[in-house]
């Protein structure tokens, strides 16, 4: 069974208040991508990468992988208006079967046991996404009006999501949609149930300075 995996990494560094796009920052003198391509690596050294990065950051892209011996073995997709049109770009770079994990580029900090259990059902099952549970109480909000709600229905939903290959290609034959917030959401407007795999805590998204403080700390801790 082939494996792939696409890195989508076309954030900007708006929120985060600085002209360096997020992905291209350090957490702990390392690269945010390059440590989110490297989990896959250490997973699967045979994994065949794809990075979907805007154009205007490819070059840029290239010079760091220079400037810091990165020597991981990678191909680059155009990255599109949306997420939805990058992770279909890069789609075109795969042919033959196998299985996709597709992975926000700003979440560097997947565990292995993470990656493991989306490709293992998603072979069994056609798909896998991991998820963590709610800790805090939450309310539901309508029209000025809120009311508590039972956590225990809801889950919070991380990446790598993980596909069968001719799966995830027909579902990126649909136009998108504004429903498309995620991988997950293409696949199940086929009809196509979604499994859930438990997730790590520790594998936040990137977008602010304080989740990057986060990241730095969660790294030292997690390699002590």
């Amino acid at each position: 069974m082939h494996r792939f995996v696409i890195i989508v990494a076309g954030g900007s560094g708006q929120r985060m208040a600085c002209s360096v796009p997020k992905q291209f920052l350090k957490i702990n003198d390392e690269i945010i991508l390059m440590k989110s391509i490297s989990a896959f690596h250490k997973f699967d050294p045979n994994i065949k990468i794809i990075i979907a990065l805007p154009k205007d950051h490819i070059t840029y892209w290239e010079d760091l992988c220079s400037k810091n011996n990165f020597i991981i073995d990678h191909l680059i997709a155009l990255g599109g208006k949306t997420r939805y049109h990058s992770v279909k770009n890069a789609l075109e770079k795969i042919s033959g079967d196998g299985i996709v994990a597709i992975h926000d580029g700003v979440r560097p900090l997947v565990n292995l046991e993470t990656i493991e259990q989306v490709f293992e059902i998603a072979t069994i099952n056609g798909n896998a996404i991991p998820y963590i549970d709610l800790i805090d109480s939450i309310r539901y909000v309508n029209n000025g009006i809120n009311k508590p709600a039972d956590r225990n229905k809801y889950k919070l939903i991380q990446t790598p999501q993980a596909f069968d290959i001719k799966l995830i290609k027909r579902a990126y034959e649909q136009d998108w949609e504004e429903t498309f917030t995620d991988d997950a959401s293409v696949v199940e407007k086929l009809g196509i149930n979604i499994n859930l795999v438990p997730g790590n805590r520790e594998n936040i998204k990137i977008t602010s300075q304080i989740d990057l403080k986060l990241a730095e700390f969660l790294s030292h801790y997690l390699s002590a």
